[in-house]
């Protein structure tokens, strides 16, 4: 009878123990998470509505052509200037000969107006020259007429050559007004021709330049034949194929640059209301789990809830309402180091931990940056304006003068 009574004496001291052991556990939890949440609470505000955001740079043709080759696809890494797509270039070659051989007409035409100046010139002087003539031929038939007027009271001469000497001093005075009139024709001609070239050279006259532009646009059309890269990237969402005509603006693909990626997370409007810009955030990905933690800062809230920006906003002032608690994108900046040892993608699922202990910052920015977001190579025109010198040149004859 005593086996049994000490078998169950000791089940019921080790079920106390048992229970007294799993209460410290659960007590010390239990203070543990109180002392946790006395420390941090109001310190920190977190979600897991965050994804990762970054610049889709799309790849658009800025002619309409036929495209001729293809030098990426998708996942491809790219570096910024290198050949992406090209286009038949064939139309775009034929008008750049037609523009470079219209500059070289034309710079030949304006050197023209400036060899009519000469010409013109030397029109005048002949024609004053002719002037000139006339005139001594007008003052001697005046003299002949005056003679003969003083001898027909004699009768030395007859009515006859009276009247010869009269028509000859109407045909000179005649002559000598004709002779006027092409002095003053003349220097119009060479005052109109000279407002076509006073006071500016070969290189610079408006024609010249007008051409000039003209052929600096087929320089730029036949260089937009080859589309490359604007930054270093990845190459995502190719939609473009050998053969396919495109227009102007069509999408072809996109170029993702890892380095410039962020987070957009969504916080509750409750949240916001202790978060300020330069805050610390933590942050985890879906991706690599909790072993790789990212830090950032936050870099600017957003300035409307995502139910306002949609594409159909909802109409609270309508019909039934009930209360949604709307979501505000919060914009968090990644530390540059810890993304490029450990990549992320765009679209990824994170998990934002802000630290709202520093009340230092704004809420909204008050003012504007200076710095350029990004930047892209555009084509380099030099090359054209090169060869505008050198067509220039050639046809010139030597001449750039005013």
């Amino acid at each position: 009878m005593n086996a049994p009574i000490e078998q169950v004496t000791t089940g019921n001291s080790k079920r106390k123990s048992t229970l007294l052991t799993l209460t410290g556990v659960f007590a010390l939890a239990a203070i543990s998470y109180g002392v946790y949440w006395y420390i941090n609470n109001g310190k920190h505000e977190s979600t897991d509505n965050a994804y990762v955001q970054g610049n889709i740079v799309q790849i658009t043709p800025q002619i309409a052509g036929t495209v001729a080759a293809i030098d990426a696809q998708d996942t491809d890494f790219v570096r910024a200037g290198q050949r992406l797509v090209k286009l038949d270039g064939s139309d775009a070659q034929v008008a750049l000969e037609q523009a470079r051989a219209q500059l070289a007409q034309t710079v030949r035409e304006v050197r023209t107006l400036y060899a009519n100046n000469a010409t013109f010139s030397a029109t005048i002087s002949l024609r004053e020259a002719d002037v000139a003539r006339t005139n001594s031929e007008l003052t001697r038939t005046k003299d002949d007429l005056t003679r003969r007027q003083s001898l027909i009271t004699t009768g030395a001469i007859s009515n006859e050559e009276l009247q010869h000497a009269k028509a000859a001093l109407t045909a000179a005075e005649s002559a000598h007004t004709a002779a006027a009139a092409s002095v003053l024709a003349a220097q119009e001609q060479l005052n109109s021709n000279k407002s076509l070239t006073e006071g500016v050279s070969v290189e610079l006259h408006p024609n010249v330049q007008r051409a000039a532009a003209k052929f600096r646009e087929a320089y730029i059309n036949n260089e937009r034949t080859n589309l490359l890269a604007p930054v270093t990237g990845y190459i995502a969402r190719r939609s473009v194929q050998l053969g396919q005509r495109v227009q102007a603006g069509n999408p072809l693909m996109a170029v993702i640059p890892m380095d410039q990626l962020w987070v957009d997370a969504n916080f509750k409007e409750v949240q916001l209301r202790t978060m300020r810009i330069g805050q610390d955030v933590t942050l985890i990905s879906d991706m690599y789990g909790s072993n790789v933690v990212f830090h950032g800062k936050i870099k600017g809230l957003g300035v409307g809830t995502g139910a306002a920006f949609s594409l159909l906003p909802a109409q609270n002032a309508t019909g039934n309402w009930i209360k949604v608690v709307q979501r505000v994108p919060v914009r968090i900046a990644l530390d540059p180091k810890e993304l490029a040892d450990h990549p992320l993608r765009i679209g990824l699922s994170m998990e934002a931990d802000v630290d709202i202990t520093n009340q230092q910052g704004q809420s909204l920015a008050d003012s504007s940056k200076n710095n350029q977001v990004s930047e892209t190579a555009l084509p380099d025109i030099r090359a054209a304006d090169d060869e505008i010198k050198k067509i220039i040149a050639a046809n010139s004859g030597g001449h750039s003068s005013k």
